[in-house]
Parts: C-alpha cells; sequence; structure tokens
C-alpha cells in the first residue's frame, strides 16, 4: 500500500539526502508527532562499473534491490525519485534536507539553500573537493526536479564550531587563519545524533567526559565534556586523523615534498593517494573492507597489519583525548565497524585499563547496547548512528523557526 492511499498523512513529509564518496542515502520521514522513518533508500557502489539501488518500505515492511549504472551521484536520484513517487505525491513533499559535509566559518547551523548560501558552498569546495561538488551536484539536480520546494543545508562541521580555540588552531602562519585555514572537524552530525540518544538513555553521562567513536569507511572521534564537543581528530579536511579505509589520516606533511622529489608526484596525484589509495587498502594492499581483512589475517600479514594498525590508532586517539578531557566516564562506539565489529572493539580496549576501561566479553560479543564490565570505571556503550534522523530533525526545527518568525 502507498502512503498515499494510508489515509496518515500528518502534516506531510521531509526527504533526507545523504551523499557519502561512494553512496547515497535517503529517506522519508513522516512529521509528527513524532517523526518517523517511513522509506529508506540507499544507492551502493557509485563511480562503479555496477552498482546497487537496495528500497526499503519501512511502513509496509518489504525491501527490494536491483542494479544500476551510477556513474555519479546526481545519475542515482532519477529511480530513486521514481520509486519514491509511487509511495507520496510530490505535493506531500515539505522539504528536503541535505548533508552537506563543509560549512567552513560561516555556517554553524542549518541554512535554507538560497543562491547566497550555494555561491558560498561552491567557494567552499575547494576546502573539500571529495565531497562538495558532488553534494552540490545533488542539490542542483533535485532543484531541478522540485523547484518550489525548500532545500535545507545540514552541516557536519557544526557540530565542532564551538570547540576552544586552541584545538581549532593549526600551527602555520595567522594569516591563514584569518582566511578560514583551521581544524573544522567532521561526522558532526553523527555526533550530534549520538549525544542526543545519550541524553535520552543517560542523562548524567551526556553531562560528563564523554568519547565518541564514529567508525566506518570514514573514521573519527570527538571530546566531549559537559554536553559540547571540545576536540575532534579530523582537521581541515576529513582526510585527517584515524587511518580510514581508502584515507590516509595524519601524515608527515614532509611526505608530500619527498614523493614530489623522488618520484615527480604532483599535488593532485598525492592528493589522491591520500584519500583513495591509502588507509586500511594502502597498508593491505587488497582491500578497503575491515570485515575483509579480519577474515583474512590467519594467512594474509598485510591484513593483520592494516587491521592492527587502525586499532592502534584509534587506542591512540582515546588516550589523548582522555588527556584534554582530564579523564574519561563513558565511550560511544558507532558507524559501521564500531557498531559491528566486536573484535575491533575489543581490540581497540585492550590496554586501556589505565584509564578504567573494563570490557565485558559476552556482552560486546552479543553487540549490547553497554559492553563494560559493572565494576569498570568507564562506560564503554555501543550507539548505531543515524544521520538521517538528525538531518529531518535540524529540517523541521529550521521550518518551525521560520513559521515562527
Amino acid at each position: 500500500m502507498s502512503l498515499r492511499d494510508s489515509g496518515h498523512r500528518s502534516r506531510g513529509f521531509i526527504l533526507t539526502v545523504n551523499g557519502g564518496s561512494s553512496s547515497l542515502k535517503c529517506s522519508l520521514f513522516q512529521i509528527g508527532p513524532p517523526l518517523t522513518r517511513v522509506v529508506s533508500c540507499l544507492a551502493d557502489r557509485i563511480g562503479f562499473t555496477e552498482g546497487t539501488l537496495t528500497l526499503t518500505d519501512v511502513a509496509g515492511g518489504t525491501s527490494e534491490r536491483r542494479t544500476i549504472q551510477a556513474a555519479h551521484h546526481k545519475d542515482s536520484v532519477d529511480p530513486l525519485i521514481a520509486w519514491l513517487e509511487q509511495k507520496i505525491t510530490t505535493t506531500d513533499l515539505v522539504a528536503i534536507g541535505h548533508r552537506v559535509v563543509h560549512g567552513g566559518h560561516r555556517y554553524s547551523e542549518p541554512q535554507r539553500l538560497t543562491p547566497e548560501v550555494m555561491g558560498e558552498l561552491r567557494r567552499l569546495s575547494l576546502y573539500d573537493p571529495e565531497h562538495l561538488p558532488a553534494e552540490i551536484k545533488l542539490i542542483e539536480t533535485l532543484g531541478l526536479r522540485y523547484p518550489t520546494l525548500p532545500q535545507v543545508a545540514c552541516f557536519d562541521t557544526a557540530f565542532h564550531r564551538d570547540m576552544p580555540r586552541v584545538a581549532r588552531l593549526l600551527p602555520i602562519p595567522r594569516r591563514y587563519d584569518a582566511a578560514g585555514v583551521q581544524r573544522y572537524g567532521f561526522h558532526g552530525l553523527s555526533y550530534a545524533y549520538l549525544m542526543e540518544e545519550l541524553r535520552r538513555i543517560a542523562p548524567h553521562e551526556a553531562q560528563g567526559r564523554v568519547i565518541l567513536a564514529h567508525l566506518g569507511n570514514g573514521a573519527s572521534m570527538a571530546a566531549v565534556r559537559g554536553g559540547k564537543g571540545i576536540d575532534t581528530s579530523m582537521g581541515f579536511t576529513p582526510t585527517a586523523g584515524l587511518p580510514m579505509s581508502t584515507r590516509s589520516g595524519d601524515l608527515d606533511p614532509g611526505l608530500l615534498s619527498y614523493l614530489s622529489r623522488t618520484e615527480g608526484m604532483t599535488v593532485e596525484q598525492f592528493h589522491t593517494m591520500v584519500n583513495r589509495q591509502s588507509g586500511l587498502l594502502g597498508v593491505s594492499e587488497t582491500s578497503s573492507d575491515l570485515r575483509d581483512l579480519l577474515a583474512s589475517e590467519r594467512h594474509d600479514p598485510r591484513a593483520v597489519e592494516a587491521v592492527a594498525l587502525f586499532c592502534y590508532q584509534a587506542k591512540k586517539w582515546i588516550g589523548s583525548f582522555a588527556a584534554a578531557l582530564g579523564g574519561l566516564d563513558t565511550l560511544v562506539f558507532s558507524g559501521g565497524i564500531g557498531e559491528n565489529s566486536a573484535v575491533v572493539r575489543a581490540r581497540i580496549c585492550e590496554g586501556l585499563g589505565f584509564l578504567g576501561v573494563a570490557l565485558d566479553e559476552a556482552p560486546n560479543l552479543a553487540g549490547a547496547t553497554v559492553i563494560s564490565k559493572e565494576e569498570s570505571g568507564v562506560t564503554v556503550r555501543v550507539i548505531p548512528t543515524d544521520e538521517e534522523s538528525e538531518i529531518a530533525r535540524s529540517v523541521l526545527q529550521l521550518l518551525d523557526e521560520e513559521q515562527k518568525r
């Protein structure tokens, strides 16, 4: 049964759009109360020879999977929208909310996508050429499809905008700071959602010293004290911090000049290497997927080293953030790896007893919500993230504020 025939329209629907490096996630939320996801879609392996489109009718409890050809993110929009329009009429759509990776130093709140905001995003494309151009193209494509529908940008950098200045400064000539070259941090929509969930399930913990570990294809951590972000592992771009599936994480900047002199490597070639050929893929030489590497550990020492490097660096970031926080009360694992890999969680927590971390093996293997021992000085939690819910919530809040004004 389509949603248009269900007789339960409430105040309409919000469409959320979340573009990753090779994926596009969309969800349709019915405006409540409560705000309810009714449809979700995932276009995967965008830019590959053959991609997949998974369409889930949450309300009806059905799912289907199709093969698609999508060289670019915008190519997956037409089949996705065609399916959505079988479920609702276009007049039921109230707004479209977009995850936009970079908001620069100007945007710390969701913004309606006006020509002025679009112009600023185009200027910021130089900050993050891996994400922003594709996100802008998605916004433009949906704008042509629905020219009168409000579109709203929700920024991944916004969560970190109130970090102390010392955590945002880069140790380079000050004139660059004035031009906006500083540490911004990312995965902010995920962190905002996780903190909202923590406030809901354990309000006292949310006001304490918290480390959030968003571990997936992109991986980062955030240090939060009193509900406010005080530091994060990613920097001016999402390439910094932890090693990831194909991103290097932190590197000695002298490596660029060395490779330039010895191999004639250009800036563009270096950019491609550290974003698409490094991390787990670069070290293992076989796969960017941690699941593949864990399965290969018995016979491939390269896989062993790639996984060990990932866990070791994650452990180091937890230690450094505990120092910045002045201790640790709660550690939260999230993201595809953080939510699903008990092995990786255990390896990261091993040796953190000096901080008060004591993992409980059985709950960890079972994927329980609390995986630390009862006597542990630090509560270790697994909380599934939901960036789309955070986008929908932010869009609804902005629309309500505009209506009040």
